[in-house]
């Protein structure tokens, strides 16, 4: 059985998928690119600001499904250029304590919108 969580804190999907679906104790969130819910924007500066808005994102769906951050087992970062990985990791760092989650972090050719960054999170509730 699956869960459709869904929140107007973070971006509505905006193609055919949810924002998490929760089945067998976990949540699978779809990537979070740095959306600002509330102007539909990315947030001005690089980087920082939009790895911030994208985390922001993911938080505000576990919330929603009854969990937190502290709940992640597992997060995938999509990066544009990997040259932004170290300003990344210090936002990522200030969301997360140990033990951290697993992570994998690549560099893709483009990400939708222009963005910088999408994150994705698997946790459990």
């Amino acid at each position: 059985m699956k869960k459709v969580i869904s929140t107007t804190a973070a971006p509505a999907a905006i193609g055919p998928y949810s924002q998490a679906i929760v089945t067998g104790g976990l949540l699978f969130a779809s990537g979070q690119l740095p959306v600002d819910p509330a102007t539909g924007c990315f947030p001005e500066g690089g980087i920082r600001e939009q790895a911030r808005q994208s985390l922001l994102n993911v938080k505000s769906i576990l919330e929603e499904a009854g969990t937190s951050l502290a709940n992640v087992v597992k997060t995938t970062v999509y990066l544009h250029d990997m040259a932004d990985f170290a300003q990344m990791n210090e936002v990522y760092a200030e969301f997360f304590a140990q033990p951290y989650p697993a992570r994998s972090a690549v560099a893709v050719r483009e990400l939708p919108k222009g963005a910088l960054v999408e994150i994705e999170v698997v946790a459990m509730v």
